[in-house]
């Protein structure tokens, strides 16, 4: 990455607000030196470790904010032989290993103990903030060493090898001033004396003597005043206790030296496990610091858009080309920011934006190439859920006017020696930013140098964005595969722009309405005006009847796509109405037929009792007979119900499988839903598709077994199942879903007393509970629970919006605090 383009796109102020969130100052130095990373892997890995500080963050937890001392110097003095640390420096290093401790606490108190609600998005990487943690060396035994010696204000802790010498000084120093008050202490000796209070010079008791009595006090003069009048002197009889106690003195420096001799040995003996805690310890608050400018802007982390995962899930296979921002703001701006709206999806390498001076489309650019620089500093951007963006190997702007005297190029030179320097160095892994490409010269030749600088960039894959006011660049957008149009909107009644991107229309200049509204004579305008009827009246005619027709699609495919969903789902549920039903009378029959078993059973006991008593008196073959005729009798009524009931169930059966296969009346069949040929083939062989068994597994049918019977394979499986219990779908290449949604039965799709949405995004959370609803329903379960957390409340609320609108829900409310509060949701249906 060029500093250039660092600076142009504002990514150096987005680095400095990150490095001011370090509570570290050398954690602060390393993210100000550091470039975004330009390899997928890496990237993916940073930003999970920084998702894991984010939720870490969001967890409730205190987070210690405790800084750390500048302690990278002093690790490589330890490695001089005999070097003694300064109090101060001991006392950074222990406080350091402190701020450590406590900072692992924090990360070790729940770490993998996300937010409810909350998902990193991320999978689980070799590489993990429990990992990390787990990895940090245990430096506790140099903090107990180090504050043996010191307090916890970082002064010489009163260790027993001082106070004997403490002891002895403190006994000459009172016997010094003993000796002083001799001349302090009578009126005789005062009048002498300049103060009545000694003086120190070089570590020595003195007095201020008058010059005029010098030979009054007999001693050494160790100094003289300025004006002469005073001397400093040291009595005859102090010299003697003022030499003892700086023996002493020196004897007490030699033993601090000793015990800080011996606690820098210690220290340095451990240098090895120091400077890895050291080391490590400003790498996590490099990810804390960006974790905490993430949650500052309230931002998400942008999804892959090589390939849109959220953790081993793929959620939208994409081609190379992935580029989706959602709402984005410009971090940069606050509350002023517009939030814009910009995609490149499919084979879409190449995006031309077009409109009003102001609009928004240089800001546009700042933006995307702000965001992909962002992203791959691990930091969450400003957007909604949903934004992806691919990682690049190469990020290059050439935005805004620039002139060099010096070098004597005009604007146009200058555009043109940056652009040459970036197309020499963009691969297809690149992203390129062109702000008004071919401007600052002849309108036709920058067309012409444009339209020639955009094929080489397509030709080489290169995904670009480039603003631009020329016409001709609009058509050349819709006839060059790869290539999109975008604008940014006027709103023609108050005359001002709305920043908001316009994807596949080209936008007008509206320059004049601009100009009058910024006080142009209206006579000028009105001439502009004529000039453009003359020659462009056609062009603006065509655009302004494309964004009304593409207003008017919109519009349409909007209420198209409501109305088929709401006939689907009135379809749906009145054939799982009707499948309820008659699932409710089987199961009446099949209890009123095991009370006739029962009454069958107690029949025959009575009679077997009747033959035995027959048997024990007369026995007569009239009596036998009338006897067996009553069992065979009952039997056969008995099996007939039985029959009955098997072909209400077989009949239920066919059903169930009708709508599954799509197998309906062609009429009632939704049109994006029909198979060419009519109904969906049944017919089973080697290589057909298949639902097996009561749970419906699909499987392929490899070959034909004995007795009806065929060998299918179920994933890593292989088992023979008879024909009756499988269920053709459509051939490979024709549409293969359920034409009318039926409930999945098989085990993972089957009622539940509670189910967990945690980690899902919500269009794939609502699916889930939609068939949970429907297999509760047929199962005749009607209270379960839903698990949403609570987090941003996105899942909760859609939860909720959701519930409201299903016919089959009676009620819906928050479960106990003790059961899970706001996170968890109890849902009743109707009976």
């Amino acid at each position: 990455m060029h500093d250039k383009t660092l600076k142009l796109l504002e990514f150096d102020l987005i680095r400095t607000r990150v490095a001011e969130s370090a509570l570290s100052e050398e954690a602060a130095r390393r993210l100000e030196g550091e470039l975004p990373l330009t390899d997928p892997g890496g990237v993916e890995e940073l930003k999970k470790l920084v998702a894991e500080f984010f939720d870490k963050l969001n967890s409730g937890d205190e987070e210690p904010r405790g800084s750390f001392p500048d302690i990278g110097f002093l690790i490589p003095k330890l490695e001089v032989e005999g070097m003694v640390l300064e109090l101060d420096e001991a006392y950074a290093l222990g406080v350091f290993i402190q701020a450590a401790d406590a900072f692992q606490r924090w990360l070790r108190s729940s770490h993998g103990d996300r937010a409810q609600g909350e998902s990193t998005g991320f999978g689980e990487g070799p590489t993990s903030l429990p990992v990390l943690v787990s990895e940090l060396p245990d430096c506790s035994p140099l903090t107990r060493e180090i504050f043996r010696v010191l307090n916890k204000d970082g002064s010489l802790r009163d260790l027993p090898e001082f106070r004997a010498i403490k002891g002895r000084i403190r006994n000459l120093t009172g016997e010094l001033e003993a000796v002083v008050s001799r001349y302090t202490g009578t009126e005789e000796t005062r009048r002498m004396l300049q103060s009545a209070l000694p003086s120190q010079r070089d570590g020595r008791m003195v007095l201020a003597v008058k010059a005029n009595f010098r030979g009054r006090i007999k001693g050494i003069v160790h100094e003289v005043s300025s004006t002469g009048q005073t001397l400093f002197v040291e009595p005859e009889e102090v010299v003697e206790k003022n030499n003892e106690i700086l023996i002493e003195t020196r004897r007490l420096d030699g033993e601090i030296r000793r015990v800080l001799r011996e606690m820098t040995s210690h220290i340095a003996a451990q240098r090895g496990l120091l400077e890895e805690l050291h080391e490590k310890i400003i790498h996590l608050e490099t990810l804390r610091a960006r974790a905490r400018y993430s949650r500052e802007i309230r931002g998400h982390f942008a999804l892959d858009g090589d390939r849109a995962r959220q953790g081993n899930e793929v959620l939208s296979p994409l081609p190379a080309a992935g580029l989706v921002l959602t709402q984005a703001r410009h971090p940069l701006l606050g509350s002023k920011a517009v939030p814009v709206d910009i995609f490149m999806r499919g084979n879409t390498r190449t995006v031309i934006i077009t409109g009003p001076n102001t609009g928004g489309k240089t800001v546009t650019l700042k933006i995307v190439g702000l965001f992909a620089l962002m992203n791959q500093f691990g930091l969450a951007l400003p957007v909604e859920e949903g934004t992806t963006l691919p990682v690049f190997d190469g990020i290059y702007a050439d935005i805004g006017d620039e002139q060099s005297l010096s070098q004597s190029l005009s604007t146009f030179s200058a555009h043109m020696t940056n652009i040459a320097a970036i197309i020499g160095s963009a691969t297809e892994r690149s992203l390129v930013l062109l702000d008004e490409l071919g401007s600052g010269t002849d309108p036709e030749e920058g067309s012409a140098i444009a339209m020639a600088i955009l094929d080489y960039l397509i030709e080489k894959k290169v995904m670009t964005i480039t603003t631009t006011h020329h016409g001709v660049l609009k058509n050349y957008g819709y006839t060059r595969e790869g290539v999109e149009n975008a604008s940014v909107e006027f709103d023609g009644r108050t005359l001002s722009p709305t920043y908001r991107i316009i994807m596949g229309i080209p936008g007008e200049s509206r320059a004049v309405e601009i100009a009058a509204r910024n006080g142009l004579p209206e006579g000028i305008v009105s001439m502009a005006r004529t000039y453009l009827d003359e020659e462009r009246s056609d062009v603006s005619a065509l655009i302004a009847g494309l964004k009304k027709k593409h207003q008017e699609l919109d519009a349409t495919a909007a209420a198209s796509k409501a109305e088929i969903f709401r006939l689907r789902e009135e379809r749906r549920q009145a054939d799982l109405k009707e499948l309820r039903l008659r699932q409710k009378e089987i199961d009446l029959k099949a209890g009123g037929m095991g009370k006739f078993r029962l009454l069958l059973s107690e029949s025959r006991k009575t009679l077997e009792n009747l033959v035995r008593e027959l048997k024990e008196g007369e026995l007569t073959r009239e009596k036998t007979v009338k006897v067996k005729e009553f069992l065979a009798g009952l039997e056969r009524s008995v099996a007939a119900e039985d029959e009955a009931l098997e072909r209400e169930g077989q009949s239920l059966a066919e059903e169930r499988r009708r709508l599954e296969t799509g197998d309906v009346p062609e009429e009632g069949r939704p049109s994006e839903g029909k198979v060419s040929g009519g109904k969906v083939p049944a017919i089973i062989g080697p290589g057909t598709e298949v639902l097996a068994g009561e749970y419906h597994r699909r499987g392929t049918v490899l070959r034909a077994d004995k007795k009806g019977a065929w060998i299918v394979e179920i994933g890593s499986l292989r088992m023979s199942i008879p024909e009756k219990d499988l269920i053709a779908l459509a051939p490979s290449g024709e549409n293969k879903k359920p034409l009318i949604a039926v409930p999945d039965l098989s085990p993972e799709n089957q009622a539940r007393f509670e189910i967990n949405l945690l980690g899902m995004r919500l269009e794939e959370a609502l699916e889930v509970l939609r068939r949970q609803i429907d297999a509760a329903a047929l199962s005749g379960l009607r209270e379960f629970s839903v698990v949403h957390g609570k987090g941003d409340g996105i899942l909760q609320r859609g939860v909720h919006e959701f519930l409201k609108q299903q016919g089959l829900v009676a009620d819906y409310y928050f479960s106990r605090p003790e059961m899970g509060g706001f996170g968890r949701t109890e849902v009743v249906l109707k009976g």
